[in-house]
């Protein structure tokens, strides 16, 4: 008989490269079957309780507890997979502390890591790092994250942008997107959102490129741009299968900048700063996921040097204002730039522990930002990501750095904020 636990062991490890890639449902069937000849006692006490009581319940699970119920019993198996309680359990992930998702870098990429973290624990390094499997990994050795929403992490081959795949990293559930149109020269910048209205995913695939009579040496601009989109989870949509092009995109964002927000439907960018971008200084840019088109948004302050987040589902913007001072300020009326308001100043630089040539390749990475903040937890303290492999929350109120140390971290990551959930691209949000 195969074990439980040694059957969830081999979700969370990477898979052999030179393994066939299998798809979502051949995932599906092999799990099904491991049930059907399990020996499991079907007649457990979980029979003969209410339905209503067992999915209340079940939405208290972290989301590896919830995975690893699965396979009790044939009949948690069938109720794991009640479509209400994918949609009970997301909205109550969703207001707990996130699952850290950790993209190794060093020394091998294409690795993915998670920690659930709970902002309260004090004793962070007893609480153990665990290894993803990236199913598709034989086909897309290389990736980026291009960033996560409502349980599904979006991922693009990171030499070429194809191929892109969504992935619910918890469930195995995976999608290769349709190829798209590729030139000789090109930089390409992605987006992956939903928007509540429609209950449409969509991915946004932006590519400034040059034309050959263009190819001259030092120059590196790319004055043509194209704008495509791929409509996921509409039912009987001929949009679920081909990318469609919107024209020219009028504005240059900024392709080394790796965070895209999500809030209130909309994906969020940061333009390129100065003549580069055609804007004065860097301004915020957003595309809306329903009426497919781009807008300005206005922001905080007049500087030049912030990065994007979301804290409480506002938009929010982390402004450097030099000497190690940090301001975090957050829109809390959407698109409405008086509601702009300064929620907290970091004084003093955090001093993180860098080791050389670790250093060199994560300034490279993420071409030389050295902090991002990540969100904020739900004891009020701030997480943040310094030099890419340290992790430190911040006390507003005590004014304090505190590492925060994971059993297995890996040495070198970029983190991402997750929810993790038992959602697919069909599910009601």
């Amino acid at each position: 008989m195969v074990s439980c636990s040694g059957f969830m062991d081999s979700i969370f490890e990477n898979e052999p490269r030179n393994k066939k890639p299998k798809l979502a449902k051949e995932d599906e069937d092999e799990n099904r079957i491991l049930i059907q000849n399990q020996d499991f006692n079907t007649g457990s006490g979980f029979d003969l309780l209410p339905r209503d009581l067992l999915l209340d319940v079940l939405t208290r699970l972290p989301i590896s507890s919830l995975i690893r119920f699965r396979f009790v019993s044939r009949s948690c198996y069938e109720l794991s997979h009640d479509p209400e309680l994918s949609r009970l359990y997301h909205p109550v992930a969703a207001r707990a502390d996130p699952i850290l998702v950790f993209h190794c870098d060093y020394p091998i990429r294409n690795q993915l890591y998670f920690v659930g973290y709970d902002g309260d624990h004090s004793g962070d390094n007893k609480i153990s790092v665990r290894k993803l499997s990236t199913p598709f990994c034989g086909s897309m050795p290389e990736f980026n994250v291009v960033g996560s929403c409502n349980g599904l992490l979006c991922l693009s081959d990171s030499l070429y942008g194809e191929p892109v795949y969504l992935f619910n990293p918890f469930t195995r559930n995976h999608l290769e997107l349709p190829k798209c149109r590729q030139f000789q020269d090109q930089e390409v910048v992605f987006g992956f959102g939903f928007h509540p209205v429609t209950n449409e995913y969509k991915v946004v695939r932006i590519v400034y490129y040059r034309t050959k009579h263009r190819l001259t040496r030092n120059n590196r601009s790319y004055p043509r741009s194209e704008v495509h989109v791929l409509t996921i989870g509409k039912p009987n949509s001929s949009s679920n299968n081909s990318w469609r092009c919107l024209g020219k995109v009028p504005y240059q964002l900024d392709r080394q900048a790796k965070e895209v927000v999500v809030v209130n439907g909309r994906l969020h960018w940061v333009s390129r700063p100065g003549r580069l971008g055609g804007l004065p200084g860097r301004t915020i840019v957003s595309f809306d996921l329903e009426d497919e088109r781009f807008k300005l948004v206005s922001k905080p302050v007049n500087r030049s040097n912030y990065h994007l987040t979301v804290i409480d589902d506002c938009l929010a913007a982390a402004v450097s204002c030099g000497y190690g001072k940090l301001e975090i300020w957050v829109m809390k009326e959407y698109d409405v730039k008086e509601s702009w308001t300064k929620l907290f100043n970091i004084h003093g630089a955090y001093l993180a522990k860098v080791v050389s040539h670790d250093y060199r390749i994560w300034r490279k990475a993420t071409h030389g930002k050295m902090v991002r903040v990540l969100c904020v937890l739900k004891n009020g303290e701030i997480l943040m990501e310094y030099r890419g492999g340290n992790l430190v929350k911040y006390d507003p109120k005590w004014k304090e750095f505190k590492d925060v140390v994971f059993h297995g971290m890996p040495e070198l990551f970029q983190t991402t904020v997750h929810v993790g959930s038992l959602n697919w691209t069909h599910t009601p949000i």
